[in-house]
């Protein structure tokens, strides 16, 4: 009698003889070697679905998402009832749309009011995350929001509030409900078109107001960390404070980064020093930390256990261990603060620690995957931020190098083994987040490479075991010693990233490229490391490409800054700014994305007076404002302060300007080509169109329509207004 098993593999080999019939040779024989990698290429098609969705013009209606789930159903359904080899391609094409879905339900979950005016007033919450700006501020940001003469409906989820001046009342404490009187102001747009959007980056965080206190914090009830994320950052916030009581100056500001992702008491040079050196993932609480302090504490159970021959007897060591390793990964998750590289991590150690209790060895892409899958189900919004990004390319390459010298079995001696596991890791890390980094922060770091090799394996031997001996001896009052050992790996990280981050020549800043570049990339690594076959050498030139495309791209010829207090004109000898004070942040912030790092505002506005009919003429001040009565075009005038009386000449105020954001201009045979940050970022919730928007960008590009054919350029100087007749 035939059995069950042999009818089913019978009618799987008759409907693939069948496919095979109906499908050119090339073409199933592709789809064919594909097929196992099913899997792999799931969450980059969950991606691609997410990057979709963050692409759109405007939000997609409640109608649309409905049809989209429908057809998601019915590409499933498809998939099972449709012939067996193209069902994956099926089931992926349904993830593509499963990921425009996920960025759409995970925008509406954390919805909230943001705040759309200046407030000035008394604010009171509860404090629930403290950290320090780039300036060195202390910052805390705060929940349960009341804001004075403000319906709850309208006031914020969150606020985030830098503390200037007066320092205050008391220490303050997650968990504590205070007050203070603030400026508060919405979330800033993009310094540019096409730059970082800190309004969406503020709508994920549920953050709908920022701003700053010179007055003292007050103390309105005492800490009382109510949930459990609560009494986590209670918790970090106290090791944080250990660590520092035991630990002075750099080394142990850098040990608390390292231990609990506080970098508050870092100061600006030395994170300098760090990204100039790579050394900065250090920081990072990620996939180096993670591994590095589950396998101490997986190696220190097991060998206790194996000391004790009658309990090793009795139950298996290696489990043992890694059930206690994966309970230690899971608090450090919790502790560090949750990011995404911390995440990926945990993720892609428990798969590895699960493997150790089956018996079974999982350091492999699929284990990237699932990760993958699993930050992005959780976390949509971490798709477009440098930190996944940078985080799953590194750890992407690693396997897959890995996995290529372990098939090349290199006849090494054992002692060559863990210098070139560290020069390997450091070099493909390197390489696979080199464009990333350089696309996301403007420069390209050369001397990485040595300053891993150096400080990584001190990382490892000393800074995490000091870290691991420092928490079992704390409970007893012994938890010096293992900060003693701490400091000194901390000290000789940091000597080597000040030694490598000084130089002159440790990075060179690159141009911000254009916004395909950035996808043609990610395509090009991804079919090179996951399709099967010739059609993998697809993917390398998909990265010329983008090579390509960067290189060809042009920075804008003006920038206007969304406030109306900055002009950044390009010329041969670079982007001169018109002021060299005030909006410092959007000055460094356009220097940077021109490659000119070294360039300081103070530097870049030099050359603004020798500038002559330029069209685009700063006016500061109420003053200069008010006293403008006359003027000729073409010209447009950018005013940072509102006039007082009817606005003359066309001028561009701080109020038509906080509707389209900032507005770069490029000049082209056809003239004077205009674009806004509003055009870019669409009508979304974070970025919503302001009624009448259409009609008065419309003013705005008939204005600049009627400026001179000719490019700005050196032969343009200043036109100071005040002086004119």
């Amino acid at each position: 009698m035939i059995g069950v098993s042999q009818v089913g593999s019978n009618r799987a080999e008759v409907e693939e003889q069948v496919e095979r019939a109906s499908l050119p040779l090339i073409l199933f024989e592709t789809l064919e070697a594909q097929r196992d990698r099913t899997f792999l290429w799931a969450p980059v098609c969950f991606a691609l679905g997410i990057g979709l969705y963050f692409a759109l013009p405007a939000e997609p209606a409640r109608g649309a998402l409905w049809t989209l789930g429908a057809v998601a159903i019915g590409l499933v359904w498809a998939a099972f009832k449709g012939p067996r080899l193209v069902a994956p391609l099926v089931v992926l094409l349904a993830l593509v749309v499963a990921g425009i879905l996920g960025g759409a339900l995970r925008t509406q979950w954390v919805a909230g009011p943001v705040l759309d005016w200046r407030y000035y007033g008394a604010v009171e919450g509860r404090v629930v995350a403290l950290d320090r700006s780039q300036s060195g501020a202390l910052r805390m940001t705060l929940d349960q929001v009341h804001l004075e003469r403000v319906a709850p409906a309208k006031t914020p989820r969150r606020v985030r509030i830098s503390l200037h001046g007066a320092a205050p009342a008391a220490a303050i404490e997650i968990g504590q409900r205070v007050m203070t009187t603030a400026h508060l102001s919405p979330p800033n747009g993009p310094v540019e078109p096409y730059g970082f959007d800190f309004r969406r980056h503020a709508w994920f965080l549920q953050i709908g107001a920022f701003g700053y206190t010179r007055n003292a914090v007050l103390l309105w009830e005492d800490a009382a960390p109510q949930g459990l994320a609560l009494r986590i950052n209670a918790i970090r916030q106290a090791i944080s404070t250990e660590v520092l009581s035991q630990m002075q100056g750099r080394e142990g500001a850098f040990a608390m980064a390292v231990t609990t992702g506080d970098r508050s008491a870092m100061d600006a040079q030395t994170l300098q020093n760090l990204r100039r050196s790579n050394l900065a993932h250090l920081l990072a609480i990620s996939g180096l930390h993670m591994g590095l302090l589950t396998g101490v504490v997986f190696g220190a159970v097991r060998a206790g256990l194996a000391l004790a021959p009658a309990v090793s007897m009795r139950v298996r060591p290696k489990k043992i261990a890694a059930v206690v390793a994966l309970g230690a990964g899971a608090f450090y998750l919790g502790l560090s603060g949750g990011s995404v590289a911390t995440e990926r991590a945990f993720i892609m150690v428990s798969v590895m620690l699960g493997a150790v209790l089956v018996d079974r060895r999982a350091l492999s892409l699929r284990a990237v995957a699932l990760a993958a899958l699993i930050v992005l189900c959780l976390r949509p919004e971490a798709l477009v931020g440098p930190g996944f990004q940078m985080s799953f390319a590194a750890t992407a390459a690693l396997v897959w190098a890995f996995g290529l010298l372990r098939d090349l079995q290199l006849p090494l001696p054992r002692w060559a083994n863990p210098i070139l596991s560290v020069v390997v890791s450091s070099a493909v890390a390197g390489a696979a987040t080199a464009p990333i980094a350089a696309i996301h922060f403007n420069q390209i770091v050369h001397l990485g490479l040595f300053a891993n090799v150096i400080a990584v394996p001190v990382m490892g031997m000393v800074v995490v075991p000091g870290a691991v001996i420092a928490a079992v001896l704390w409970p007893v009052g012994l938890s010096w010693i293992g900060f003693e050992v701490m400091a000194l790996g901390c000290t000789w990280i940091l000597t080597v990233a000040d030694f490598f981050g000084t130089m002159d020549q440790a990075v060179s800043g690159v141009p911000m490229p254009p916004p395909a570049v950035l996808p043609l990339i990610a395509v090009g690594g991804v079919i090179f490391l996951l399709w099967r076959g010739v059609g993998k050498w697809v993917g390398p030139a998909v990265g010329l490409v983008a090579l390509t495309v960067w290189g060809s791209g042009q920075r804008p010829d003006v920038l206007i800054a969304g406030s109306g207090g900055l002009i950044g004109v390009m010329t041969d000898q670079g982007r001169v700014i018109s002021r060299a004070r005030g909006n410092g942040f959007v000055a460094d912030n356009w220097l940077e994305n021109d490659g000119a790092l070294k360039v300081s505002q103070e530097q870049a506005a030099a050359g603004w007076a020798r500038m002559t009919n330029t069209p685009f003429v700063q006016i500061a001040g109420k003053r200069q404002v008010n006293a403008l009565n006359s003027c000729e075009p073409p010209l447009i005038f950018i005013a940072n302060v509102q006039p007082e009386e009817a606005v003359l000449c066309g001028m561009w105020t701080p109020e038509t300007l906080a509707q389209t954001g900032a507005v770069a201009l490029r000049f082209s045979q056809d003239g004077w080509q205009m674009m806004t940050a509003q055009d870019v970022a669409g009508n979304r919730p974070w970025s919503r169109v302001p009624a009448g928007y259409d009609d008065l960008v419309g003013q705005m590009r008939g204005q600049v329509k009627a400026l001179p054919t000719q490019s700005v350029g050196d032969q343009y100087v200043r036109i100071n207004p005040t002086s004119r007749p």
